[in-house]
């Protein structure tokens, strides 16, 4: 059976590797020591509207790996990512695949410069967040994950690897054109965290005001217009998806990074928005609300700083 390593067992990683553990994959966790503790004696807590599940999770401290893995689930935030590739190196092989799951793009050039070879793309998509006593609170109803080679190539490794992630509990796709999803959710969660930590408030907050909804649509298109000049241009039916989710009235949907700013922790603006508005001057597109939003919670990420 295939060995999984799920780095992470916060929002991200504990619902997939919650999901992976229900259909008895081989998965263990790599978290810090007070994270294991928690989940030795604890179980991995998921809570839908359905109620709270508990899963006993085999997890491990970097100082407990116990050899290669044939798959490397990284969940962690761009901030983490330094750390984390140190503490899987133990984990990787020359049959290991590492699938990422960060936001942004920055992280695949670290990856490959690090584990040449081992990368897979990922994106997954899941409205979850993890609570202060360590309960994983699914608030959507849906869930996803998408995997493919860079390349655009089906390779017989992604057709093994989509055999072990392929469980119930989310849908679940191989894909061929995995380098353009990564795009599409890049514009996805630039454009909400824009609009919300802008603004301050849920979408909903924001379009419940006069000129509210033409601000988010046209921070959409800023984002939008930046995929396209990358040559992953997005799809009629999901740019109008995009442009009524942004502009829904009542939503309570805001990013992580909104929660992040509200919550006083430093935020992935770097690897998220920064990034994002650094492609957007390369290819000669102004973006000065996206710029707006970088200045804004890189001033947080200062105060945060200072503080600590």
């Amino acid at each position: 059976m295939s060995r999984v390593l799920v780095v992470g067992a916060g929002a991200t990683g504990g619902f997939f590797g919650a999901h992976l553990v229900r259909a008895e994959r081989d998965v263990t966790f790599l978290v810090r020591p007070a994270r294991a503790a928690a989940l030795r004696s604890e179980g991995l807590r998921l809570s839908t509207a359905r109620g709270e599940t508990v899963l006993a999770a085999r997890s491990v401290t970097a100082a407990e790996l116990d050899g290669a893995y044939d798959i490397v689930l990284l969940s962690v935030k761009a901030d983490a990512l330094p750390a984390a590739l140190d503490d899987i190196s133990p984990a990787v092989d020359e049959s290991t695949v590492i699938i990422p799951f960060l936001n942004g793009l920055d992280h695949i050039e670290a990856i490959e410069e690090r584990f040449t070879g081992r990368l897979l793309g990922g994106v997954v998509k899941v409205a979850a967040q993890l609570t202060t006593d360590g309960v994983i609170a699914v608030s959507g109803s849906t869930a996803s994950m998408e995997i493919g080679e860079l390349s655009g190539e089906v390779s017989e490794r992604a057709r093994r690897a989509a055999d072990v992630l392929n469980v119930e509990g989310y849908d679940f796709s191989l894909s061929n054109s995995i380098r353009a999803s990564l795009w599409h959710k890049w514009v996805f969660i630039s454009a909400v965290s824009v609009i919300c930590c802008t603004a301050m408030g849920t979408i909903g907050d924001v379009v419940s005001v006069p000129g509210g909804a033409e601000f988010a649509a046209a921070v959409l298109e800023e984002a939008v217009a930046i995929s396209g000049a990358a040559g992953h241009p997005l799809p009629a039916a999901h740019h109008e998806w995009l442009h009524a989710f942004v502009t829904q009235a009542g939503s309570p949907f805001a990013p992580s990074l909104y929660r992040d700013l509200l919550d006083g922790r430093h935020t992935e603006v770097e690897a998220v928005l920064a990034s994002f508005s650094s492609a957007a001057s390369g290819f000669g597109i102004g973006t000065p609300l996206l710029n707006l939003a970088v200045m804004r919670l890189r001033l947080h990420n200062r105060r945060i700083a200072a503080l600590s």
